[in-house]
């Protein structure tokens, strides 16, 4: 009997009847359709015919994880060429092709932040990774099924008992501990439960704590992480396509009011965000980190935020983003006033459609990094 059935990737044997129900749901396959092109053209009935026709006679030769990880390393390829200005990894060097490590990273964006990785890694001669997602993307049974294909993992953080939730937690705990130490499979997992959508990158205790859930009697905590070989993971986006929906979710939340997601808003933002124009992109690495004997969840935790933060890339949007909240720093990094007023521009052109709440939201995604970066020094 397989313990991670129902949490794991899928395996070979899977493959084909997941991509026969995936290819005959309509929301996936719109979706799809606007992912492969992009534009009006995809909308006239007649081409999106032929388009869906031969999405499906495609999906028919996808027999193998490996298969599915071919189209979507070509997916990618095609996302970093049309939709990124320049897209640049630091830190493989710090690390041997032949370890497992559990990269703990920030998180922006619901599948590219692994996946933007995982392309670089398998470009550089590296092993991918298993990818942890929270159960909280999974209420459709196709988000669960695309990520499953894709090397994810499930953890579940939420609904059902407390008990069904402890228990969610520690088969994940037993899959990332299989994984590394009897698979040699790496790990990617974000450093808290969901996207910083206030460009707040913070690492949670609690995230440790399930992690060290099936050695927590055996080992110490130091102990354990260091033998996970902890890569802290810092990425950053020149411009976040969805930035204009989560303001619009954190104004709402903020304001004591309900957000109420549209139908298939979970599809279209990420679809949106592997179409949408990111600017330039960078994803900075650290050496796999060594705690000291007394360390705790709490200074763990601080410590990966600390490099997390130490790495991360700011961009003209950033800087341009404190200039439109009256925070003016002296220093803004290697830019020229001309780039940052034309971010700034780019800015006040994607506030125009929000209410004034809103605004401040957005303004606070591009602006918090500066601000975190500044106390550090």
């Amino acid at each position: 009997m397989d313990p991670f059935k129902d949490i794991r990737p899928y395996t070979d044997a899977e493959v084909a009847e997941v991509l026969r129900s995936l290819t005959s749901n309509p929301s996936v396959l719109k979706a799809l359709i606007g992912l492969q092109f992009p534009g009006v053209i995809s909308n006239i009935p007649f081409v999106k015919f032929f388009i869906k026709q031969k999405l499906i006679s495609k999906a028919r030769t996808i027999n193998t994880i490996d298969d599915y990880q071919q189209v979507f390393k070509g997916l990618m390829e095609k996302v970093v060429q049309e939709s990124i200005s320049t897209f640049s990894v630091n830190g493989l060097n710090k690390l041997n092709q032949q370890d497992s490590y559990l990269y703990i990273s920030n998180h922006r964006d619901i599948s590219l932040d692994a996946a933007l990785l995982a392309l670089n890694l398998y470009q550089s001669g590296f092993k991918t990774f298993n990818i942890a997602v929270g159960n909280n993307l999974m209420e459709e049974t196709w988000a669960s099924d695309l990520f499953r294909l894709n090397k994810s993992f499930i953890i579940q953080r939420s609904g059902g008992t407390k008990k069904e939730i402890y228990s969610g937690l520690s088969l994940a705990s037993q899959f990332i501990y299989q994984s590394i130490f009897q698979d040699n499979d790496s790990i990617w997992i974000a450093q808290k439960q969901g996207r910083a959508k206030d460009g707040i990158d913070a690492t949670d205790p609690a995230l440790l704590k399930m992690i060290h859930l099936t050695k927590r009697k055996s080992q110490s905590v130091a102990n354990y992480f260091n033998s996970l070989k902890v890569v802290p993971v810092s990425i950053s986006y020149e411009y976040d396509p969805n930035d204009q929906l989560k303001a619009k979710e954190l104004y709402s939340s903020q304001s004591n009011s309900a957000y109420i997601k549209e139908k298939d808003e979970d599809l279209r933002s990420i679809a949106n965000g592997i179409t949408g124009f990111k600017g330039n992109v960078n994803i900075n690495l650290s050496e796999p980190m060594t705690f000291d004997e007394n360390d705790d969840y709490q200074t763990i935790a601080e410590k990966i935020t600390h490099s997390i933060v130490a790495m991360y890339e700011l961009h003209p949007t950033n800087y341009a983003a404190c200039n439109l909240m009256e925070m003016n720093f002296q220093d803004q990094g290697q830019y020229t006033q001309k780039e940052i007023k034309q971010a700034q521009a780019k800015l006040e052109d994607r506030l125009k459609s929000l209410e004034k709440g809103a605004r401040s939201k957005l303004l606070e995604q591009y602006a918090n990094p500066v601000i975190r970066k500044l106390k550090l020094s």
